[in-house]
């Protein structure tokens, strides 16, 4: 499918402001399941831009100004084909395919820190959760994952949170509730207790019923796709990276627009910068995302 999403974040002060340099993380790279076909960035006040390369290979846009403002606004228009993940290549390497198993070794240098947990204080928590789906300590390793993504679709309550930041897997398990991102890090450290690589994952979720244009809307309502949006990748042997998005039980989507992958979610700011001022000189921050299917 052929998709154009603007992105639009937009910055209000009481007063005129100098702005510091702002990170932009809204840039896909081209792969073979994602091709960009056009992407413009438009920024008011005007802006010195440079490009670079982040530590996981991500494009990142840093935008520098001068003088003082009372506003920010930054625009971004992308135009890219999104191609769906045939089932055979989810075919797990046989050697994998029944969890427990052991990377490569290989495997296991370049994984690294993807398989650390970010919260080793809520093990306890987790060794609980993932108890659950492995009753007799052994099951196929794509449907254990995929058992795990549904569970949290059907048994935690999606909440939107405008407040930055990520909550603690113990904390979503506590809860049994969270946004996006909760979600998605509670299924990577649930992995990585198990094990295995898991990356944080940006970007957006297509809905058709947000689509004007769309002729059909899902059967079951899409959670996540009025802004951006979060998922969990897990990295199969023989499969590679498979994408999980937990806040919707789906694996493999392809209404999944991946932007940037991480690490963990603090590295995943979409929009992130400073200025110089006081607390009170912020007047708001309004975010819009709008994405349909063209031709």
């Amino acid at each position: 499918m052929r998709f154009e999403i603007v992105h639009q974040t937009v910055y209000r002060f009481h007063r005129p402001v100098e702005l510091g340099e702002h990170r932009l993380m809204i840039r896909p790279r081209d792969s073979h399941d994602l091709r960009l076909v056009e992407a413009t960035l438009q920024i008011e006040p005007p802006s010195a831009l440079r490009w670079v390369h982040d530590v996981f290979g991500n494009s990142i846009a840093l935008a520098s100004f001068a003088g003082r403002h009372d506003g920010l606004s930054i625009t971004s228009r992308l135009v890219l084909e999104r191609f769906a993940r045939q089932p055979q290549s989810l075919e797990v390497d046989p050697k994998a395919a029944c969890y427990p198993f052991a990377y490569g070794a290989s495997d296991r240098l370049d994984l690294g820190a993807t398989t650390r947990m970010e919260d080793p204080a809520g093990r306890d928590a987790l060794r609980g959760w993932t108890s659950g789906f492995l009753p007799g300590r052994r099951a196929e390793t794509l449907d254990l994952l995929t058992r795990m993504a549904s569970a949290i679709r059907a048994e935690f309550t999606y909440e939107p949170r405008a407040a930055e930041g990520t909550q603690a897997a113990r904390e979503t398990l506590r809860r049994r509730s969270g946004t996006c991102r909760d979600f998605a890090m509670l299924l990577i450290e649930a992995a990585r207790h198990l094990g295995l690589g898991a990356r944080f994952v940006t970007g957006y979720l297509y809905d058709p019923a947000l689509d004007p244009q769309a002729a059909d809307e899902p059967s079951a309502p899409i959670r996540g796709a009025a802004s951006t949006h979060a998922w969990a990748e897990v990295y199969l042997p023989g499969a590679g990276w498979i994408e999980f998005d937990p806040t919707n039980g789906t694996v493999a989507s392809g209404d999944l627009i991946r932007v940037a992958v991480t690490r963990s979610p603090s590295q995943a700011l979409p929009v992130s910068g400073t200025f110089l001022g006081s607390r009170n000189d912020a007047a708001g921050m309004e975010v819009t995302v709008r994405i349909r299917a063209i031709a």
